[in-house]
């Protein structure tokens, strides 16, 4: 399973103790080029972004383009999911953000 910390930066407080940075995901405008499916059972967004972006990390796209905001990688089952397609303009997007 792919970590959803991956791309928070560990940071100190004045008085040593350790926390996490915030990840600002941008928002993903739907695209004539996006693919849509219907969920599985046993589905999860690192496996699907594994399957459609060979990345589980970019788990966050998906959960971002379809306003998935459930704590769990888990995706109910006969949804329809959209699956961007324009991976370098929403990670440009990302780099930008959190920069």
């Amino acid at each position: 399973m792919s970590s959803r910390y991956l791309y928070n930066e560990v940071l100190k407080t004045k008085i040593g103790k350790n926390y996490l940075s915030s990840t600002i995901y941008p928002r993903i405008k739907p695209s004539d080029n996006d693919l849509y499916i219907i969920s599985q059972a046993g589905d999860r967004l690192d496996l699907l972004a594994n399957k459609y972006y060979n990345e589980p990390s970019l788990w966050w796209v998906i959960s971002v383009a379809n306003n998935i905001n459930d704590a769990s990688f888990y995706v109910e089952e006969g949804i329809q999911l959209r699956i961007p397609k324009d991976l370098g303009r929403i990670l440009n997007d990302f780099e930008k953000i959190n920069k």
